[in-house]
């Protein structure tokens, strides 16, 4: 374990000791400044010093898997959060039903992961079932060969008209 990893396993079970960490928004990729930067909102409730961990359960929200957002074509919108805030039940938090993208976990099973981290996932990603049906790499690489050849040809001769 690197330096980086050590540092960041730490940090992640202090606040998970400081703090009763409750729920966790997984927010798709594609709707920040840069892409593909992964972000998540945690929502946690600061607590006095004491032994025992306050967290004892956290709430993965997942609007990742399998969403496709774009800062410009399709991007997030208020509507989009909807089923998230009906999960979230800020007036009684205690009494969350789990869904298809909202699961718990304990502090036990958050702290039994390798690395133990926040990256945590459970539905099934359609893109990696459709990489695991692409042709083979040969056929892949033959078929890039044929788009860039033919866009090298349509720029050779709108080169050529551009001369005339």
């Amino acid at each position: 374990m690197s330096y980086g990893d050590y540092v960041e396993q730490l940090t992640f079970l202090l606040f998970l000791k400081m703090a009763d960490v409750h729920t966790l928004l997984r927010l798709p990729t594609g709707i920040s400044y840069a892409q593909g930067v992964k972000a998540n909102v945690l929502f946690f409730d600061r607590k006095p010093a004491q032994e025992k961990p306050w967290t004892q359960k956290l709430w993965i929200y997942d609007l990742r898997t399998n969403k496709h957002f774009t800062l410009k074509e399709n991007t997030l919108k208020r509507s989009d959060l909807d089923e998230f805030l009906a999960c979230y039940n800020p007036k009684n938090r205690h009494e969350r039903k789990e869904s298809e993208r909202f699961k718990p976990f304990t502090y036990e099973e958050l702290t039994k992961r390798d690395k133990a981290n926040l990256d945590i996932f459970w539905l099934k990603d359609d893109a990696l079932e459709e990489s695991a049906n692409l042709p083979a790499p040969d056929i892949i690489a033959q078929e890039i060969t044929d788009d860039l050849e033919a866009a090298l040809e349509q720029f050779a001769s709108i080169a050529e008209d551009l001369k005339k």
